[in-house]
């Protein structure tokens, strides 16, 4: 696939330039790495890419970053830069026979003295078995891999893969450099884009970080004669909205729901709010948010405000009945209660102590006085001998040893003071001193 997210100005055009009237990202195609925008990080001196072709020696390596920020581009001149020769191929499009005639093919090369930079774009694409087949020829170096992902590395490469290559991230292409490409798109044209001020800034924020989206579509504002130059409302109307870069099943999805819930946590409504809509947006299954808002409710709420669970089931019944887009309201409605409550994850905190409890100590009988005795027998041996019930009890409160004998009480549940939890500790508290009055009796 080809890299279309930088370019060089017209006086540094390779010599053997593009097809004059070509497409306008194939004319701005750098020729040397410190061309490359937004990438610095990588490219630069201090970099892991520019010390590799300082060295002179390049290790097998993982771009990883997302769509529209030179990935392929950087993997072609570093083949140049250090004198290798330079093979693409697509997972998408190839299988085992084309990997198998690329490493004969290198590995023939290799003999007449040159080595061979294999390119694999979306090499996440290839399955755990195909990904075995590098290993060979990445360890006596018979190729040196290159792959590019979209994909986090760490789900989609197998690790006997990642340990033989380095992974370095590649940013999205921020304003100024978004900026950069347009500068050298005019350059290239003799000529400014047809914008207003507000309208070239409309349109970098809808590239969101990709560089191919932004050239192709100031491709297509080269393409239209145009009396005046568009203000935003004009820009929009002639161009096609950006649909935002959202897997819901790869970690973007992840990513956001991650952001939302930990807003939500640190009780900051604008910030969860911004997130929520960042999924719904892009297509974002909403009883899966309801789902995970409801979560929240009982996980970093609980009795903090119990009202925030009802919130939650309330919305869900609410979505069901109106369906999109009235009922999102009531998701929105749903997420600002979870961002505003009091917080507390004491219920949370308390089940993990239970559960762990509970495996501990195996089949531990209840005491007898708190087992039902159904039967004569039951009733013969013990079972439910002195019950005290505690609504014939002062305060409806017996004070009642529950815990199986081989067992101290323990404490699973520590109320916050927060909220509705307030209130539980007092009680709790009371029923304790109550408690222990009686063992003082």
């Amino acid at each position: 696939m080809a890299d279309l997210f930088a370019g060089l100005a017209p006086a540094d055009m390779p010599d053997e330039p593009a097809t004059a009237g070509g497409p306008l990202a194939d004319r701005l195609r750098p020729q040397r790495l410190e061309d490359v925008v937004g990438q610095e990080h990588l490219t630069g001196p201090d970099g892991a890419i520019g010390r590799m072709v300082a060295a002179g020696r390049l290790a097998s390596i993982i771009l990883w970053g997302p769509p529209g920020t030179g990935k392929t581009t950087i993997a072609r001149l570093l083949a140049q830069a250090v004198d290798l020769r330079f093979v693409a191929i697509s997972a998408v499009f190839s299988g085992v026979a084309d990997l198998k005639k690329a490493f004969a093919e290198a590995r023939e090369h290799a003999r007449l003295g040159k080595r061979t930079l294999l390119f694999v774009d979306e090499i996440h694409r290839f399955n755990r078995a195909q990904q075995d087949g590098f290993l060979p020829y990445v360890e006596d170096g018979t190729v040196t891999l290159v792959g590019a992902t979209t994909e986090n590395p760490s789900f989609e490469l197998n690790a006997a893969l990642l340990s033989r290559a380095q992974v370095l991230i590649l940013r999205r292409l921020d304003n100024s450099a978004l900026e950069t490409l347009l500068a050298r798109a005019e350059a290239v044209e003799g000529r400014p884009l047809p914008l207003d001020p507000d309208a070239r800034a409309a349109l970098i924020a809808s590239a969101d970080g990709d560089g191919r989206f932004l050239l192709n579509q100031t491709e297509t504002l080269f393409s239209i004669a145009l009396p005046a130059p568009l203000d935003p409302a004009g820009l929009a109307e002639l161009l096609h909205r950006r649909v935002a870069v959202y897997d819901k099943d790869r970690e973007g999805h992840y990513n956001l729901i991650s952001a939302l819930h930990k807003s939500l946590r640190g009780s900051d409504p604008q910030a969860a709010l911004y997130y929520m809509a960042r999924m719904l947006t892009a297509g974002e299954e909403p009883l899966y948010v309801l789902r995970r808002l409801t979560r929240f409710a009982s996980e970093d709420i609980g009795l903090a405000d119990p009202q925030a669970l009802v919130q939650c089931l309330a919305a869900k019944d609410s979505y069901e009945f109106l369906g999109s887009p009235e009922g999102e309201l009531a998701i929105v409605q749903a997420c600002l209660y979870l961002a505003t409550a009091p917080k507390s994850n004491a219920a949370y905190v308390a089940q993990k102590a239970a559960w762990r409890a509970a495996k501990e100590t195996g089949s531990l009988m209840p005491p007898p006085t708190i087992l039902n005795a159904p039967t004569r027998l039951m009733k013969d041996i013990g079972y439910g001998k002195g019950y005290a019930y505690d609504h014939d009890a002062e305060e409806a409160f017996s004070g009642a040893d529950y815990w199986p004998e081989e067992m101290k009480p323990r404490s699973f549940y520590e109320p916050s003071p927060r909220g509705f939890e307030a209130k539980i500790a007092e009680r709790l508290a009371y029923w304790e001193g109550l408690r222990n009055e009686q063992k003082e009796r």
